[in-house]
């Protein structure tokens, strides 16, 4: 754990500036080192877009390890709740990567998270975003919110749906690692207390927002995706 807590640092350095490509790996590294450091594994399934600049990814949000999950195969800014910026590790990895932070109870961010959102997209890099716009157990999901994949429409970007299920060490799916009815050093505790823990992260489909008709069918399209896929084997799930 120390090794890991110094190789974070170093990350979160390197990725605060730089190039495009620095930052990509540095954020890499953070993820997986981070699930390294927590002894879990990581499984990925499907195919990721051929190009993968300027996407807009859409995933179900369970636990915090979302974030490191994501980054260790698929590296972005990302769309988060204002609470994380606070949040050690995270928070500063958030800052660092470009992460806009966002008032969940305020309607009016929207407009202005929306346009800087099309800008980063438009400029090649990649932002990650939870539509669900709170944790779940995991187990199943929750209706997805359509306003913020309107910056996918006017940037004229793909839309990739990432879905993310969490295993114990009998296969099994676990709500363990959620944080949806806990606070955070419940949620780290019953993680670290695991025999064992993976996540499997699936490239579901890629969506091109500029074929939608509106942000509300390129939500569904999306949400339903990602539906089949979280809703596959949460009939064995402990």
């Amino acid at each position: 754990m120390a090794v890991w807590l110094f190789k974070t640092g170093k990350n979160l350095r390197g990725i605060d500036g730089g190039c495009p490509e620095s930052r990509n790996r540095a954020v890499i590294e953070l993820g997986r080192g981070a699930l390294a450091a927590l002894d879990i594994g990581l499984e990925v399934g499907g195919h990721a877009p051929e190009h993968p600049n300027g996407v807009l990814v859409a995933a179900n949000h369970v636990s915090w390890l979302d974030i490191f999950a994501m980054s260790a195969v698929y590296p972005s800014s990302f769309i988060a709740k204002q609470e994380i910026k606070s949040w050690p590790v995270l928070g500063k990895m958030g800052q660092n990567a470009g992460t806009v932070f966002i008032n969940r109870n305020s309607r009016r961010d929207i407009e202005p998270i929306n346009r800087a959102v099309c800008e980063t997209l438009q400029r090649g890099q990649n932002v990650s975003f939870f539509p669900e716009a709170r944790t779940s157990s995991g187990l199943e999901l929750l209706p997805f919110k359509a306003a913020l994949f309107q910056s996918a429409i006017d940037a004229g970007a793909k839309v990739l749906a990432v879905a993310l299920r969490y295993y114990d060490e009998t296969g099994k799916r676990t709500a363990r690692p959620s944080y949806a009815d806990v606070g955070l050093p419940t949620c780290l505790w019953r993680i670290v207390s695991m025999k064992k823990l993976t996540i499997k992260v699936d490239f579901v489909c890629v969506a091109d927002a500029a074929e939608s008709e509106d942000r509300y069918a390129l939500k569904d399209k999306i949400e339903e995706s990602i539906r089949a896929v979280v809703a596959g084997d949460a009939d064995i799930a402990v």
